[in-house]
């Protein structure tokens, strides 16, 4: 049990005393996740709230298709970037594999469906009432998209939340696309993931303790900004 006790110790002096490669790679795994869930979420909640709300052939299928895809695993979006990219691929001549630009491709492709999802869900159950009020003040097919955005925006921030929380948590993804190379692509996950193999516990003990440490920060606000107790 000693060993665990000096892996705290060493995690706590790592953090304390700014080690340079621990927040190397705390800043790129925020980059990286942050960046890929603002990029989904700007282009599908839209989506997402247009669908919902529109009534339209296959709309049943449509929905059972979309709720698969929430739960994909992430080695599967992993493996279809790496191969889209690799350099026999149709996007080889981009040179973007093993790129962090690569890393925020796999994980919008991995978060997409399931903001896209979530916020289809949301509006096909809250939305109709909201077109309703929008259509009788005159609104535009955008106006309702936007008013839909302003009124359901807590729940919309939780749904954003909840994606970036998959984004910076996975290992799958980044790890196949990103190839974890150290100062280059390594991210908080593929560290803890190749530590533990190696045996190196303080680093992975202290970059655990900064995935809590973020996922408790930010429900904290989201919990702040929703008013609950």
């Amino acid at each position: 049990m000693n060993y665990i006790h000096e892996g705290f110790k060493e995690a706590f002096r790592l953090l304390i005393g700014f080690d340079k490669e621990v927040y190397g790679i705390i800043s790129l795994s925020l980059l990286v996740s942050t960046t890929a869930t603002i990029i989904a979420s700007l282009i599908f909640i839209p989506l997402g709230i247009h669908l919902g709300i529109k009534e339209f052939k296959g709309k049943r299928f449509f929905s059972r298709i979309l709720y698969t895809f929430m739960s994909i695993p992430s080695v599967i979006v992993g493996l279809v970037v790496a191969i889209l990219l690799s350099r026999r691929g149709p996007l080889g001549d981009l040179e973007l594999l093993y790129t962090p630009r690569a890393m925020i491709i796999a994980q919008v492709l991995l978060v997409t469906p399931l903001i896209l999802g979530l916020t289809y869900s949301l509006a096909k159950s809250r939305g109709k009432t909201i077109e309703k009020i929008g259509l009788t003040l005159g609104a535009g097919k955008f106006d309702i998209i936007i008013l839909t955005i302003k009124e359901l925006r807590i729940e919309l921030m939780v749904n954003i939340v909840t994606a970036f929380s998959r984004a910076i948590s996975e290992v799958g993804a980044v790890m196949i696309v990103g190839g974890n190379i150290k100062g280059h692509t390594r991210v908080i996950t593929t560290t803890i993931s190749m530590m533990n193999s190696m045996g190196d516990y303080p680093m992975a003990i202290a970059l655990g303790i900064v995935l809590l440490i973020i996922s408790f920060v930010i429900n904290s606000i989201i919990y702040s900004y929703s008013g609950e107790d």
